[in-house]
């Protein structure tokens, strides 16, 4: 039976769509031998996403954690445009995406979908959960409510190819590693990984951040860089940001753990520290960590 005409566009378009969908792909973050340096795009908050990409050329990162959530480079507004215009505007640059930072604790928020379609089309293949608070109630109520929530996260990101990420924020949940591993334990691997926070974790752990970190190796996809000392003010110990280096990190021994791992993911530069020159800010923490990297994986 002969095609109508209107079959034929009809088939031409999807063909379309799908080899589209294909490039999109392709296009996504390059295979690498070595972590690829990153900046978290909040850092940059002042400038627009259709001009960060050629910014962080500029300084030497080879990739973007890019921030999807309100106050951040997407508007909410125009989440369905600005999602995929902002990726295709950072890769356009040269700059890859290996990550975007989230919010999302739940699957309530319907613009997470959105979020997970364009991504996947587009070839990212991380995102990054937000933080789960521990309430005032009963620990193990509130790590069943938290597991409940990750069930969802992590079937959304089975289906667009996904993995969604728990970092170990200090004092919330998953900070400990352990907390967290206890309810992803039973999930796959490639859906449910870890944002590993170095600094977050040696202010959690003290000397037991090097257990933390060998409990989450295996399902480490992305490592968060900050630094910071213990500083005592008005009889109170306060935590103080630093310059990557400068603080008690113990960065040799983390990267050679990672080189061991033969982790390849992002290494994302967050630069939460007081400073009169940005760009030379982020320079210095980008050159440090690729001298890290340099030497662990040699």
């Amino acid at each position: 039976m002969a095609l109508s005409r209107r079959q034929i566009l009809a088939g031409a378009a999807a063909a379309w769509q799908a080899r589209a969908a294909q490039d999109r792909q392709a296009a996504g973050p390059k295979a690498r031998t070595t972590p690829s340096i990153c900046l978290y795009s909040q850092v940059l908050i002042q400038i627009g996403y259709d001009e960060l990409g050629p910014v962080l050329r500029s300084l030497g990162v080879d990739g973007c954690d890019l921030a999807v959530m309100p106050g951040s480079h997407i508007r909410r507004e125009h989440f369905d445009l600005d999602v995929e215009r902002a990726i295709e505007a950072l890769t356009g640059a040269g700059v890859d995406v290996p990550v975007l930072t989230t919010g999302y604790t739940s699957l309530a928020d319907d613009t997470i979908r959105t979020m997970a379609g364009f991504a996947s089309q587009m070839g990212v293949p991380l995102f990054r959960a937000g933080h789960w608070k521990y309430t005032g109630g009963e620990i193990e109520t509130r790590l069943a409510e938290v597991q409940r929530d990750l069930a969802g996260l992590a079937a959304l990101a089975r289906a667009a190819n996904m993995t969604v990420l728990i970092q170990n924020v200090a004092g919330q949940f998953g900070g400990a590693i352990w907390d967290a591993q206890m309810l992803i334990r039973g999930m796959d691997p490639r859906t449910v990984g870890y944002d590993f926070d170095a600094g977050y974790a040696v202010e959690q752990g003290g000397p037991g951040w090097e257990t933390a970190f060998r409990l989450a190796l295996p399902r480490i996809r992305m490592v968060t860089a900050r630094d910071f000392y213990w500083t005592k003010e008005g009889g109170a110990w306060k935590r103080a940001a630093c310059p990557l280096g400068e603080g008690m990190v113990d960065w040799p021994k983390l990267f050679a753990g990672l080189a061991r791992a033969r982790f390849t993911g992002p290494v994302s530069v967050a630069v939460d520290y007081p400073t009169s020159d940005q760009p030379a800010a982020i320079k210095r923490d980008v050159a440090f960590l690729r001298k890290q990297v340099e030497a662990a994986y040699a």
